[in-house]
Protein backbone atom coordinates (compact mmCIF):
# COMPACT_ATOMS: atom_id res chain seq x y z
CA UNK A 1 0.00 0.00 0.00
CA UNK A 2 1.24 3.85 -0.76
CA UNK A 3 2.36 5.17 2.87
CA UNK A 4 1.40 8.78 1.21
CA UNK A 5 -2.65 8.01 0.33
CA UNK A 6 -4.47 10.04 3.29
CA UNK A 7 -6.67 6.75 2.84
CA UNK A 8 -4.25 4.31 3.35
CA UNK A 9 -3.42 5.84 6.38
CA UNK A 10 -6.87 5.92 7.45
CA UNK A 11 -7.77 2.27 7.13
CA UNK A 12 -4.25 1.50 8.60
CA UNK A 13 -5.49 4.31 11.64
CA UNK A 14 -8.87 1.79 11.57
CA UNK A 15 -7.20 -1.25 11.66
CA UNK A 16 -5.14 0.14 14.73
CA UNK A 17 -8.25 1.34 16.41
CA UNK A 18 -10.02 -2.45 16.08
CA UNK A 19 -7.14 -3.74 19.15
CA UNK A 20 -7.41 -6.63 17.16
CA UNK A 21 -3.98 -8.19 16.40
CA UNK A 22 -3.49 -4.92 14.33
CA UNK A 23 0.19 -5.94 13.08
CA UNK A 24 -1.35 -9.33 11.45
CA UNK A 25 -4.27 -7.64 9.75
CA UNK A 26 -3.03 -4.60 8.83
CA UNK A 27 0.09 -6.92 7.08
CA UNK A 28 -2.63 -9.45 5.24
CA UNK A 29 -4.71 -6.51 3.77
CA UNK A 30 -0.93 -4.77 2.49
CA UNK A 31 -0.22 -7.90 0.95
CA UNK A 32 -3.76 -7.85 -0.38
CA UNK A 33 -3.99 -4.79 -1.69
CA UNK A 34 -0.67 -4.14 -2.85
CA UNK A 35 0.45 -1.10 -4.89
CA UNK A 36 -3.26 -0.12 -5.77
CA UNK A 37 -4.62 3.16 -4.63
CA UNK A 38 -7.58 2.64 -1.97
CA UNK A 39 -10.57 4.04 -3.10
CA UNK A 40 -13.05 3.16 0.46
CA UNK A 41 -12.62 0.53 3.30
CA UNK A 42 -14.22 -0.59 6.27
CA UNK A 43 -13.18 -1.74 9.35
CA UNK A 44 -15.54 -4.16 11.28
CA UNK A 45 -14.35 -6.21 14.90
CA UNK A 46 -16.74 -8.51 16.27
CA UNK A 47 -16.76 -9.85 19.93
CA UNK A 48 -19.05 -13.52 20.08
CA UNK A 49 -19.83 -16.38 23.03
CA UNK A 50 -19.11 -19.03 22.46
CA UNK A 51 -20.00 -21.22 25.62
CA UNK A 52 -17.05 -20.54 27.99
CA UNK A 53 -15.15 -18.25 25.64
CA UNK A 54 -15.01 -15.10 24.33
CA UNK A 55 -13.87 -14.91 20.73
CA UNK A 56 -13.42 -12.02 18.24
CA UNK A 57 -13.09 -11.41 14.72
CA UNK A 58 -12.11 -9.23 12.61
CA UNK A 59 -13.35 -8.00 8.74
CA UNK A 60 -11.78 -5.93 6.46
CA UNK A 61 -13.36 -4.59 3.15
CA UNK A 62 -11.45 -2.63 0.67
CA UNK A 63 -12.23 -1.21 -2.78
CA UNK A 64 -9.54 -0.39 -5.19
CA UNK A 65 -9.74 0.72 -8.46
CA UNK A 66 -9.94 -2.74 -9.88
CA UNK A 67 -10.85 -4.91 -7.08
CA UNK A 68 -12.91 -5.72 -3.67
CA UNK A 69 -10.94 -7.50 -1.29
CA UNK A 70 -12.08 -8.57 2.05
CA UNK A 71 -10.03 -10.11 4.97
CA UNK A 72 -10.75 -11.98 7.95
CA UNK A 73 -8.96 -13.12 10.83
CA UNK A 74 -10.05 -14.81 13.45
CA UNK A 75 -8.56 -16.26 16.89
CA UNK A 76 -8.38 -19.49 18.01
CA UNK A 77 -7.79 -21.00 21.81
CA UNK A 78 -4.89 -23.54 22.47
CA UNK A 79 -6.62 -26.92 21.32
CA UNK A 80 -5.30 -30.46 19.73
CA UNK A 81 -3.60 -28.63 17.11
CA UNK A 82 -1.65 -26.52 18.62
CA UNK A 83 -0.65 -26.00 22.23
CA UNK A 84 -0.58 -22.16 21.86
CA UNK A 85 -3.31 -19.72 21.24
CA UNK A 86 -3.43 -18.42 17.42
CA UNK A 87 -5.13 -16.74 14.93
CA UNK A 88 -6.25 -17.40 11.14
CA UNK A 89 -6.31 -14.76 8.51
CA UNK A 90 -7.58 -14.98 5.33
CA UNK A 91 -8.17 -12.67 2.07
CA UNK A 92 -9.84 -13.01 -0.72
CA UNK A 93 -9.41 -10.59 -3.80
CA UNK A 94 -12.67 -10.32 -6.26
CA UNK A 95 -12.54 -8.55 -9.84
CA UNK A 96 -15.38 -5.70 -9.78
CA UNK A 97 -16.40 -7.17 -12.76
CA UNK A 98 -17.75 -10.36 -10.76
CA UNK A 99 -19.63 -8.47 -7.81
CA UNK A 100 -23.51 -9.64 -8.85
CA UNK A 101 -25.28 -8.05 -6.35
CA UNK A 102 -24.89 -5.28 -3.59
CA UNK A 103 -27.53 -5.47 -0.77
CA UNK A 104 -27.84 -2.74 1.86
CA UNK A 105 -30.31 -2.87 4.62
CA UNK A 106 -30.93 -0.23 6.55
CA UNK A 107 -33.20 -0.14 10.18
CA UNK A 108 -34.44 3.02 11.60
CA UNK A 109 -36.28 3.83 14.68
CA UNK A 110 -39.50 5.70 14.54
CA UNK A 111 -39.78 5.71 10.51
CA UNK A 112 -42.45 8.13 10.62
CA UNK A 113 -40.19 10.93 11.86
CA UNK A 114 -37.64 9.96 9.66
CA UNK A 115 -35.56 12.66 8.67
CA UNK A 116 -33.18 11.87 5.27
CA UNK A 117 -29.78 12.19 6.32
CA UNK A 118 -30.69 10.79 9.81
CA UNK A 119 -28.38 7.74 10.59
CA UNK A 120 -30.12 4.02 10.45
CA UNK A 121 -29.84 2.84 14.08
CA UNK A 122 -28.16 -0.54 11.84
CA UNK A 123 -26.81 -1.65 8.62
CA UNK A 124 -26.38 -4.80 7.15
CA UNK A 125 -24.33 -5.17 4.00
CA UNK A 126 -24.63 -8.16 1.93
CA UNK A 127 -22.30 -8.46 -1.14
CA UNK A 128 -22.35 -11.25 -3.58
CA UNK A 129 -20.02 -12.36 -6.15
CA UNK A 130 -20.94 -15.97 -7.11
CA UNK A 131 -18.57 -17.98 -4.90
CA UNK A 132 -21.26 -18.85 -1.86
CA UNK A 133 -25.15 -19.42 -3.09
CA UNK A 134 -27.99 -20.42 -0.30
CA UNK A 135 -31.14 -22.39 -1.97
CA UNK A 136 -33.87 -22.03 0.36
CA UNK A 137 -36.80 -25.13 -0.80
CA UNK A 138 -40.01 -25.28 0.28
CA UNK A 139 -42.88 -28.01 -1.55
CA UNK A 140 -44.78 -26.37 -4.06
CA UNK A 141 -48.42 -26.58 -4.10
CA UNK A 142 -51.15 -25.57 -6.52
CA UNK A 143 -54.10 -24.11 -6.28
CA UNK A 144 -56.48 -26.89 -4.93
CA UNK A 145 -56.58 -27.37 -1.54
CA UNK A 146 -57.79 -31.08 -1.51
CA UNK A 147 -54.55 -31.79 -4.30
CA UNK A 148 -52.76 -34.75 -2.93
CA UNK A 149 -50.08 -34.51 -5.87
CA UNK A 150 -46.51 -34.39 -5.25
CA UNK A 151 -45.63 -30.62 -7.30
CA UNK A 152 -41.74 -31.10 -6.70
CA UNK A 153 -39.99 -28.12 -5.17
CA UNK A 154 -39.60 -24.52 -5.55
CA UNK A 155 -37.10 -22.03 -4.11
CA UNK A 156 -34.73 -19.14 -4.23
CA UNK A 157 -31.16 -19.40 -4.89
CA UNK A 158 -29.37 -16.43 -2.91
CA UNK A 159 -25.71 -14.84 -3.64
CA UNK A 160 -24.13 -14.86 -0.19
CA UNK A 161 -21.23 -14.13 0.09
CA UNK A 162 -20.75 -11.87 2.56
CA UNK A 163 -23.21 -10.18 5.04
CA UNK A 164 -21.63 -8.01 7.79
CA UNK A 165 -24.15 -6.46 10.33
CA UNK A 166 -23.11 -3.22 11.91
CA UNK A 167 -24.86 -1.20 14.42
CA UNK A 168 -25.24 2.18 16.24
CA UNK A 169 -25.17 0.56 19.80
CA UNK A 170 -22.99 -2.22 19.15
CA UNK A 171 -20.47 -0.27 16.71
CA UNK A 172 -20.68 3.14 17.16
CA UNK A 173 -22.10 5.68 14.89
CA UNK A 174 -18.86 6.34 12.70
CA UNK A 175 -19.37 2.73 11.74
CA UNK A 176 -22.56 2.91 10.74
CA UNK A 177 -21.05 5.83 8.90
CA UNK A 178 -18.04 4.05 7.33
CA UNK A 179 -20.16 0.84 6.54
CA UNK A 180 -23.18 3.54 4.25
CA UNK A 181 -19.92 4.99 2.54
CA UNK A 182 -18.40 1.89 2.00
CA UNK A 183 -21.82 0.09 0.48
CA UNK A 184 -21.93 3.58 -1.47
CA UNK A 185 -18.32 3.19 -2.59
CA UNK A 186 -18.77 -0.36 -3.96
CA UNK A 187 -22.51 0.13 -5.48
CA UNK A 188 -20.82 3.08 -7.52
CA UNK A 189 -17.83 0.85 -8.78
CA UNK A 190 -20.02 -1.78 -9.65
CA UNK A 191 -22.74 0.10 -11.55
CA UNK A 192 -19.72 2.22 -13.65
CA UNK A 193 -18.87 -1.11 -14.84
CA UNK A 194 -21.95 -1.90 -16.42
CA UNK A 195 -22.34 1.30 -18.67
Amino acid sequence: MAKTSTTTQGLRAAIERSGYYPALVAEAVEAAVGGEPIRSYLVHQETTFDQNEVRRHVTVLVLTDNRFIVSHTDEQAADSTSPTPYATTSTESVKLGRISSVVVSRVVANPEQYTPGTLPREVVLTIGWGAVSRIDLEPAACGDPNCEADHGYTGNSTADDLSLRVSEAGDGPETVRQALAFAQAISEATADLSR
